[in-house]
């Protein structure tokens, strides 16, 4: 559709940025809709991250979404943030404000607890443990979602100790967290309903998660939040040692929709269409 000078305008920032998959979803969204607007992937170092928000808010885009590696970034330039967001300390959502002031959002959490509450039922996992790979803020957002699922405890495994020992201690006081070196995987996987993997390995272009499955009860669900490649490595090989698996595709969809309501003011649904349009961009490479 065609333009206008009273379009409105949003995007995504990330470095590196060209594997997202979110100007697809929302471009979708915005002809479904039949809306004046315009949604753009912004390619953005880290040491130019908050220049480029302040020239974006000063050119008039209603807000943009933020991703890998600046979600954390992204929280510190905010003047209000949501709940989510100050659990998680990382925002993945900035809505530029009329009057001047930057509102953080973290839907990163509640699109994964409603991805996998679509694909597991409610409860599923309440009152029991979940482990998550990541110490970063896909990480931070896993652990309030695994809170408001009701876990029973959140094992954390990181390579850098240090980092995941910061997460826990901001989080720890709303749940019951443990930290693990790499060398103690088999540890942390005993017993575990879930696993959510919380970093960037695997995704298009990136090394793949090299970690044993055997330490996993059979019965574990699987989760990958990459979405670039859809089947990624960790769950091509989890599939395959009979483990049932949640691609990170789920979680894209839902959490981008309280940003495109945000952006474009009309809340769109999550649909299988939408899905199968997605999937088809990704089988494309497009």
């Amino acid at each position: 559709m065609n333009l206008t000078g009273a379009a409105r305008l949003a995007g995504i920032i990330g470095w590196p940025i060209a594997q997202s998959l979110s100007p697809r979803l929302h471009s979708y969204w915005l002809n479904e809709l039949a809306i004046d607007g315009a949604y753009v992937p912004l390619a953005v170092r880290p040491e130019d991250f908050s220049t480029v928000v302040v020239g974006l808010q000063k050119a008039g885009f209603a807000g943009v979404n933020v991703t890998v590696p600046h979600k954390e970034a992204a929280f510190a330039l905010c003047h209000d943030c949501d709940s989510a967001a100050r659990a998680a300390g990382a925002v993945n959502l900035l809505i530029f404000r009329g009057d001047g002031r930057i509102e953080g959002r973290n839907t990163d959490a509640p699109g994964l607890v409603a991805s996998l509450r679509a694909e597991l039922g409610a409860d599923v996992v309440s009152g029991k443990p979940a482990v998550i790979l990541g110490a970063g803020g896909a990480a931070r957002a896993a652990v309030v979602a695994l809170q408001a699922l009701g876990v029973s405890e959140i094992h954390i495994v990181n390579r850098s100790r240090g980092r995941a020992d910061r997460l826990a201690h901001e989080l720890a006081p709303k749940s019951n967290i443990a930290v693990f070196d790499s060398k103690d995987w088999p540890r942390a996987a005993a017993g575990v309903a879930l696993v959510v993997h919380a970093t960037s390995a695997g995704m298009k272009g990136a090394p793949s998660l090299e970690i044993s499955l055997e330490p996993l009860p059979k019965s574990a669900v699987i989760c990958d939040i990459v979405y670039n490649p859809l089947e990624t490595p960790l769950l091509v090989r989890a599939k395959k040692a009979g483990f049932k698996t949640i691609d990170g595709l789920g979680m894209l969809m839902h959490q981008a929709v309280p940003a495109f309501a945000a952006f474009y003011g009309q809340e769109p649904k999550v649909t299988p269409g939408l899905r199968k349009e997605l999937q088809e961009a990704l089988s494309s490479g497009k």
